[in-house]
């Protein structure tokens, strides 16, 4: 029934009704005046968009005659009975112009005309309304509604639902809903959806039995769901200074927050369905492990690569030079840095001392090192994508080391010695001669001369005069790490092969060699060649060295005469014979001079040079 009124002029009808074309429509209606009024007869009267008969709006229905307006010619009758204050209408064959608002004025006689200000709103739709949640989650059950109206009492509508088929867990139900007298038929589509159903379309279809009439509504799922990415780019090795694209790919309802990382540090980020990361010259810091990261209200996935750069090697780095003492244990790291790591070896005067396969450093222990082990060393580091090389010096203390060189020479009248000694820090040289109690360094520039190379120190001792019997003469070298001392063997130089032979033999060799000079200067004569002079030398044999001698004369005779008596002996040339009665314990070194011991001793210095070298 009717609801009921809440005044003495009152009316009650549904504030919004609804239809589809060409199908009928009942507007419910109820109306009420004062209960003092009798009414002999009562009219009612159906205005279209107006309430006021002063404004002549269309009249829809009129119960005292059939004149109304020609749209609704032949449409509208009462279904209600006024003398029960029932005022409902229907309408036919609706059209879209029909849309409006309806008033119902009802007539009791006189003046006691009245028009209700209440007043139902048509709306002539052509499709059925598809209601779906405010939200609808992949993964969970929904529920989509297919709203008909259902106020027409002779055509009853029957309800299809239309591409629901693929729907995950889908069932229909239906029921009849109404609301302020106006009957709704409702379809229920029950499924699970998944991020595959977003933006599929669903359908809902209405048709009345007897008749053509068909009615279609359709909805496009719209379907939230997490970001998935689809596609990011596999762990990627480039050479520096290339350059590399990471592309990530995302699906997501409703679109993602995209976010490129490295290392937790965000390097570009975009709302979008994908997001491309350009690295440029690439070097090595931007080696590491990149992330794509999308995000949504409804979530968010990450995905994770490795981007490697591929580099030579760095300049290798060792831990300074290193400087040991002889018999301590020494270490020498030499690092790098490279992709791939490097194959690193150390080398001494182009030999391989250590060396490592792919690491980034090269441990060099040396338990016990040695003098020999002093020098120049090499750390090289080598891959595919270059090398690189660092020098470095290890630098080794010893005590002094005396050589084999070492030794002294008796040439006639002349003595020269040769000590030769190796040590870091360099040695200081003396010669002993401990018959004579006399000490002799490179201080007394008369009588030795020295020379340094590398480590090794020579120094040259040189005496004439007539050689004791007795004499030996003692090299010391010494410097912080100790002193080595060493006897130095005497040897004869070839000089002496004219004293060694004695004077008749002497004659001989010297006979037969000017015979040999004679005889090539005849037969060349006889050639008509000009070289016989170059052959005849008879005043010296042909030995150099220690037989083209100086006598005094050498000196310049002032400076021999103003040496004392015992330099004198010492520096004298006895005819015939050597003196062996030298006594070296008088020598005063002090009062010899650089200037006047150019004599032999010079020319003996250069021999022995040659001999050290």
């Amino acid at each position: 029934s009717l609801g009921a009124v809440a005044g003495p002029w009152s009316a009650w009808m549904p504030q919004n009704i609804a239809a589809f074309e060409g199908t009928c429509v009942a507007i419910p209606c109820r109306f009420d005046y004062p209960d003092e009024l009798r009414p002999s007869a009562i009219h009612g009267i159906w205005y279209f968009n107006s309430p006021y008969p002063k404004n002549y709006p269309p009249v829809v229905y009129k119960s005292r005659t059939n004149v109304v307006h020609e749209s609704f010619q032949g449409r509208t009758r009462l279904l209600g009975d006024l003398y029960l204050r029932n005022c409902t209408l229907q309408i036919n064959r609706l059209s879209p112009e029909l849309t409006g608002k309806y008033y119902f004025r009802g007539d009791l006689g006189g003046y006691n005309q009245y028009t209700y200000s209440e007043h139902s709103n048509l709306e002539i739709i052509n499709k059925p309304t598809i209601v779906s949640p405010s939200e609808v989650l992949a993964e969970s059950e929904v529920e989509l509604r297919c709203l008909v109206p259902d106020n027409c009492p002779e055509m009853k509508p029957i309800v299809t639902w239309m591409k629901h088929e693929g729907l995950e867990e889908h069932s229909v139900y239906g029921l009849v809903e109404e609301e302020a007298r106006s009957w709704t038929l409702v379809s229920l589509l029950k499924f699970t959806p998944s991020r595959e159903n977003n933006g599929h379309e669903v359908g809902c279809k209405v048709t009345y039995t007897n008749t053509t009439f068909e009615f279609d509504g359709f909805a496009t799922l719209d379907i939230k769901y997490t970001p998935r990415i689809l596609e990011v780019n596999s762990s990627v090795e480039i050479i520096e200074a290339s350059q590399v694209l990471l592309v990530c790919m995302v699906d997501s309802n409703p679109l993602a927050l995209i976010t490129w990382l490295r290392e937790d540090v965000v390097l570009l980020e975009e709302l979008a369905t994908n997001l491309t990361l350009q690295l440029d010259n690439v070097t090595y810091t931007q080696d590491g492990i990149y992330t794509c990261l999308a995000e949504n209200l409804y979530g968010k996935e990450n995905r994770s690569l490795a981007l490697t750069v591929m580099y030579a090697p760095w300049k290798p780095s060792v831990n300074a030079s290193v400087v040991a003492v002889e018999g301590e244990p020494v270490t020498i790291l030499c690092s790098t840095q490279s992709n791939p790591e490097p194959i690193i070896t150390i080398f001494k005067e182009k030999k391989i001392v250590a060396t490592v396969i792919y690491e980034n450093q090269l441990v060099l222990e040396i338990p016990v090192v040695s003098h020999e082990d002093d020098g120049e060393y090499w750390c090289m580091a080598e891959n595919q994508y270059g090398q690189r090389g660092s020098a470095f010096n290890l630098t080794v203390e010893f005590a002094p080391l005396i050589l084999l060189e070492s030794k002294c020479t008796a040439a006639r009248d002349t003595v020269q010695c040769v000590c030769a000694a190796k040590s870091n820090p360099e040695p200081v040289i003396t010669f002993e001669l401990p018959a004579r109690n006399v000490t002799v360094n490179e201080t007394d520039r008369e009588f030795v001369y020295s020379q340094k190379t590398g480590y090794t120190v020579t120094s040259i001792l040189t005496l004439r005069g007539e050689v004791d019997s007795q004499l030996y003469i003692v090299c010391a070298a010494r410097n912080v790490y100790g002193t080595k001392h060493q006897q130095l063997q005497f040897h004869h130089s070839n000089s002496l092969m004219w004293a060694k032979v004695g004077p008749v033999g002497a004659v001989v060799a010297f006979a037969i060699l000017i015979a040999v000079v004679c005889y090539v200067s005849q037969t060349r004569k006889k050639k008509n060649m000009n070289e016989s002079s170059s052959f005849i030398q008879t005043e010296n044999p042909p030995v150099v060295f220690s037989g083209d001698y100086r006598t005094q004369g050498g000196l310049e005779k002032s400076e021999y005469e103003r040496r004392p008596a015992s330099d004198k002996r010492f520096l004298n040339k006895h005819e015939g014979s050597l003196d062996l009665d030298v006594d070296y314990a008088n020598i005063d070194f002090s009062k010899l001079t650089t200037k006047d011991s150019y004599t032999l001793t010079e020319e003996l210095a250069e021999y022995a040079e040659i001999r050290v070298k």
